[in-house]
C-alpha cells in the first residue's frame, strides 16, 4: 500500500501519465479521423494568411465554424505549419503541459497538488478527445491567481489578456483584481498587453483585414449565442441550458440567471477583512472557474475542464476531516458532471437524462452555491497567509 501511495505522489509519474493520455487520445483520434477541432484551430493560421474571413463556413475543410479571436492565428500557427499527424500530437502535449505546470503553481501542499491531477484526469481525458483549447484557457485562470498571488502583476495582466484576446474566457482573470497589490502597475500592464495582442497581428497580415476580422468574430460570437439556445444543441451545458430543457422554452433568456449568478459571485467582494486569507482567495479561485462554465451557453462538455478543476480546489481545502455531506458532494460531482460522458456511467441515463437536460451542470451549480455560502459565512483570518497546508 505504501508503494502504491508512494507512486501516487510521485510528481514525474503523474506528468508521465498526463502526457501518455495527450499523446494517445491525440494518435487515436487523428488516425480516425476525428480531429474537426484541430482543423478548425489549424485553418484559422491558414485563412489568416490566405485573407479569408475567419469565421465563414468551409464545410470542405471542417465541420462548424470558428469562434477564436484573431491572435488565435499566431498562436496556432507553429502547430498549422507541420503536418497534421504530428501537429495534433504536438498540440495536445502543448496544452496539457500548460494545464499541468499552472496547477503545480497553485499555493497548496504537495500532495494536494498531486491529488488536483488525479481529480481532473478524466475531464482533461474528455477535452483531450476534442483537442480542445479549454485546457489552456483553464491553465490561463489558474496562473493568472498564482501570479498576482507572488505579486508578478506584468505577467498576470499578459494571460489575462492572452486568454481575452483568443476566446473571451481570458478576462475572468481579473476576478482577483481585488487581490493585487499595486494596482496602477497591474492596470497598465493591462492596457499593455492589450494593446501588444491588438496590434501584433496587423504585423503579420494587414491592419484593415485584422479589424475586419474583429468585427466579424463579434458578429459570429452574437450568432453563435443564438443557436447555442436550441434544445439539440450539443452546448449550453449551463444554469440557463438546464432550465431551458428542463422546462421547454427554448425563449427563456440568458440575462435573469446571469444578474442573479452575477450578484451572488459578487458578494463576497464585501468581505474585505478576508482577502489576507489563503483559503478565502482559493475558494475565490473555484468560485471563479465554476462561474465561468456554468453560466456560459456555450459551455459543452469538453469545457468543464474549467469548472471540475475549481470542484477539485474546493474540495481540496476543506478543512479535514472531511465532514460527510462534502464527501457525498463530491462523488456527486465526480459521478455526474466527470464521468457522465464516458462509458463509465450507464448509456441509458446518460443519453436520456443527462445530455437532454445539461444535467452535467448541476452538481457544479450545487458546489458553487456552496463555495459562496462559505465565503459568506466562515471565519477567516485577517492576517497574510503564505501556505494551505
Amino acid at each position: 500500500m505504501n508503494t502504491i501511495l508512494k507512486t501516487l505522489n510521485n510528481r514525474k509519474f503523474i506528468l508521465g501519465i498526463w502526457l501518455l493520455l495527450a499523446i494517445f487520445l491525440g494518435f487515436k483520434q487523428y488516425h480516425k479521423g476525428s480531429y474537426n477541432n484541430y482543423l478548425i484551430f489549424k485553418h484559422v493560421y491558414h485563412h489568416a494568411v490566405e485573407r479569408l474571413n475567419l469565421y465563414a463556413e468551409y464545410p470542405q475543410q471542417y465541420g462548424d465554424t470558428n469562434h477564436y479571436g484573431p491572435f488565435f492565428s499566431l498562436l496556432i500557427a507553429p502547430f498549422a505549419l507541420l503536418p497534421d499527424y504530428i501537429g495534433t500530437i504536438l498540440w495536445q502535449i502543448a496544452n496539457t503541459l500548460f494545464l499541468f505546470f499552472a496547477i503545480q503553481q497553485l499555493p497548496l501542499a504537495f500532495k494536494k497538488i498531486n491529488a488536483v491531477y488525479w481529480i481532473v484526469a478524466h475531464e482533461l481525458m474528455t477535452a483531450l478527445f476534442s483537442f480542445q483549447f479549454n485546457i489552456s484557457i483553464a491553465a490561463i485562470i489558474i496562473l493568472t491567481f498564482a501570479f498576482i498571488q507572488r505579486g508578478k502583476n506584468f505577467w498576470a495582466a499578459m494571460l489575462i489578456m492572452l486568454g481575452t484576446f483568443v476566446k473571451l474566457y481570458g478576462i475572468v482573470g481579473l476576478a482577483f483584481f481585488f487581490f493585487v497589490k499595486k494596482k496602477w502597475n497591474f492596470v497598465l500592464s493591462c492596457f499593455c498587453w492589450a494593446l501588444i495582442f491588438f496590434i501584433l497581428p496587423m504585423v503579420f497580415f494587414s491592419p484593415t483585414y485584422i479589424l475586419q476580422c474583429y468585427q466579424d468574430w463579434y458578429q459570429s460570437l452574437a450568432q453563435k449565442q443564438q443557436l447555442n439556445a436550441s434544445l439539440t444543441s450539443m452546448q449550453d451545458i449551463s444554469v440557463m441550458g438546464m432550465a431551458r430543457r428542463i422546462s421547454g422554452d427554448v425563449n427563456l433568456p440568458n440575462l435573469p440567471f446571469l444578474a442573479g449568478g452575477l450578484l451572488l459571485f459578487a458578494l463576497p467582494y464585501l468581505r474585505i477583512k478576508s482577502y489576507a486569507d489563503l483559503n478565502f482567495r482559493l475558494l475565490l479561485l473555484a468560485s471563479t472557474l465554476i462561474f465561468t462554465v456554468i453560466f456560459s451557453n456555450s459551455s459543452e462538455s469538453p469545457t468543464y475542464i474549467i469548472a471540475f478543476l475549481g470542484v477539485a480546489i474546493w474540495f481540496l481545502i476543506q478543512q479535514r476531516p472531511f465532514k460527510i455531506w462534502q464527501i457525498a458532494l463530491f462523488v456527486f460531482a465526480l459521478l455526474l458532471t466527470s464521468f457522465s460522458p464516458s462509458d463509465l456511467f450507464p448509456k441509458f441515463v446518460r443519453e436520456n437524462y443527462i445530455k437532454p437536460y445539461s444535467l452535467k451542470a448541476l452538481p457544479c451549480l450545487i458546489v458553487w452555491l456552496v463555495i459562496i455560502y462559505q465565503m459568506m459565512c466562515s471565519k477567516f483570518n485577517q492576517t497574510e497567509q503564505l501556505h494551505a497546508e
